[in-house]
């Protein structure tokens, strides 16, 4: 369980960042690309984009041998730019106890990381250009979608707090979480954690990539960021030329996307099966795997048994903005 402890100081410096950070969501997709879960939504993704990562994106798995990174890479930034900024402007002294950090275990280290410990300029470069890269492949695509994914996230804190208040909106954004006492729980992380706010306060900062738990940006004299998986956002990007309506049946599959699409109301499952022209069962099976990824609900009448889109699912179908 993680368990992030308020003073009365905190309550009134909790903030939800009111724009993406392309550097957090970068570093989140690029996890979740050696992620084994979530195969419907993201399986074709990862395929997809391992292939099409370039060499120069390389040195960044050099960063994290044991699957933890340095926290020297724990910086927001509204650009990509703005965010390595941000890193390159960290302490010499800091990057170098992270990088002996990470490397205790014993992994060989690259010669540019020993470089980079060592503050050379040129490694300092290399890591730049494996950002760089890697942004241009993974999030350029997706920036748009992402920013209206956020804003919708965001609308939705800022509704909560003004009507709820900000405990209601702190446990929406963790559900199964709860606030008392002062202490924010959240049950169902790995092992058993304790952040103490101090009075620097938190900034929520939603990632539509992650799938795990959340990820913790913790610098002294800093305000603790937590970066926390918001609803069930999806990495649709258009290969090519390729439209968007491309781009979602490349995720979903042929069949899945056009089931989606056919819900522009409420159908049965013969329904379904008829528009699609398949059998009942496969309809059925194919309702059963967008359920369980959260883009369809299910609700039985009598003997009949209807089929809906979620809030979701209408988003991939007409995104906010789209004309």
């Amino acid at each position: 369980m993680l368990r992030i402890h308020f003073t009365a100081d905190d309550f009134a410096r909790v903030r939800f960042a009111p724009r993406p950070s392309p550097v957090p969501e970068l570093h989140a997709a690029l996890m979740m690309l050696g992620a084994p879960h979530e195969e419907l939504l993201f399986g074709r993704w990862r395929g997809r984009l391992s292939r099409a990562l370039p060499a120069a994106a390389g040195p960044l798995a050099d960063l994290v041998p044991g699957g933890v990174a340095p926290r020297f890479l724990d910086v927001l930034g509204g650009t990509r730019e703005e965010g390595f900024a941000l890193i390159r402007a960290s302490r010499p002294e800091f990057v170098r106890s992270e990088l002996e950090r990470v490397y205790a275990g014993g992994s060989r280290v690259p010669s540019w990381v020993h470089a980079l410990h060592g503050g050379d300029a040129r490694a300092w470069s290399t890591l730049d250009r494996a950002q760089a890269a890697a942004y241009e492949t993974v999030l350029a695509p997706v920036w748009p979608l992402l920013q209206d994914l956020h804003r919708a996230e965001f609308t939705r804190h800022a509704l909560t707090v003004a009507e709820q208040g900000l405990g209601a909106a702190l446990t929406q954004a963790a559900p199964g979480s709860r606030l008392r006492d002062g202490v924010w729980e959240w049950p169902g992380v790995p092992g058993g954690r304790d952040v103490r706010l101090d009075g620097r306060g938190l900034v929520l900062l939603p990632t539509f990539h992650w799938r795990g738990g959340p990820l913790g940006q913790d610098l002294p004299g800093h305000p603790v960021v937590l970066a926390y998986p918001a609803g069930r956002g999806l990495p649709l990007a258009p290969d090519g030329d390729g439209t968007r309506e491309e781009a979602l049946t490349g995720v979903l599959g042929r069949t899945r996307a056009e089931l989606l699409r056919a819900l522009d109301e409420a159908r049965t499952t013969t329904g379904l099966a008829r528009r699609l022209g398949v059998s009942n069962a496969t309809a059925s099976a194919h309702a059963q795997a967008l359920r369980a990824a959260g883009l369809i609900t299910t609700t039985r009448t009598g003997r009949s048994v209807h089929h809906a889109r979620t809030p979701l699912g209408a988003l991939l179908i007409d995104p906010p903005g789209r004309s």
